[in-house]
C-alpha cells in the first residue's frame, strides 16, 4: 500500500476508521468540540473497510507518526491480528488495546450514535433530511416488522449508498455534548 500523497506533511497522528461514515462523524464531532484536528497534527483515515488495517499498519508503520484506531467489537480480530502482524502488541494479549490507542465501539459506530441522539432525536434528523416516509416503507417489509426501532434505524442507515456517511455526519452535530459515547471520546482524547 503507497500513501504518497494521502498523508498530510504535518500528520503526526493518525486515526484509522473503518469507513468514510466513521471519518465523517468523528471530523463533526472534533470540529463541534474545538479540536482543530490538522493543526493538531491529526488525520482521521478511512481504511475502506477493517479487513484493510494490516495493511495500513504496515504502511504507516514507515511513517513517522502515532497510530490509533476506533473499531466495531465484531471487528477486534482483525485489529488483533494487524497488530501483531506489525509487532505493536508487545505484551501480545495482556496489552489492553485502549493502552495502545485502539477503541472499541460496542456494536458500531453508528449504532453508539443512534443511542446517544436516542431514537426520538434521530427520527427528526430522517424527518429533517426528507425521508421519514422511506424509513416508515422500511418498518413495514416483511424482514423488519419484528426488530425494534433501533434496529430498524441502523439498517435504514445502511440500506442507500451515501446515507450512512450523510447520517454519520447529522449524528454527530445532533449529539448532546454530553453524552457523546465512551469510545468516541476516548479516541478523541487519546488522538489530541
Amino acid at each position: 500500500m503507497n500513501l504518497a500523497g494521502v498523508l498530510a506533511a504535518s500528520t503526526s497522528t493518525v486515526l484509522l476508521v473503518e469507513g468514510e461514515s466513521d471519518r465523517a462523524a468523528v471530523e463533526t464531532l472534533a470540529a463541534r468540540l474545538g479540536l482543530p484536528l490538522a493543526d493538531l497534527g491529526v488525520q482521521v483515515l478511512a481504511m475502506g473497510g477493517i479487513t484493510n488495517i494490516g495493511h495500513h499498519l504496515v504502511a504507516l508503520g514507515e511513517q513517522s507518526v502515532r497510530l490509533g484506531c476506533l473499531y466495531d467489537a465484531a471487528e477486534e480480530r482483525f485489529v488483533i491480528k494487524g497488530l501483531d502482524r506489525v509487532g505493536l502488541r508487545p505484551f501480545a494479549a495482556t496489552t489492553p488495546l485502549t493502552d495502545l490507542g485502539f477503541f472499541r465501539c460496542d456494536r458500531d459506530l453508528e449504532d453508539e450514535l443512534i443511542r446517544a441522539v436516542g431514537v426520538d432525536g434521530f427520527l427528526a434528523l430522517i424527518d429533517a433530511e426528507g425521508e421519514l416516509r422511506s424509513f416508515e416503507r422500511l418498518q413495514g417489509q416483511p424482514a423488519q416488522r419484528e426488530r425494534t426501532t433501533t434496529q430498524q434505524l441502523h439498517r435504514f442507515i445502511g440500506s442507500k449508498g451515501g446515507r450512512k456517511e450523510r447520517y454519520g455526519r447529522r449524528l454527530a452535530e445532533a449529539l448532546p455534548l454530553d453524552r457523546v459515547p465512551a469510545p468516541l471520546d476516548a479516541v478523541l482524547r487519546w488522538a489530541t
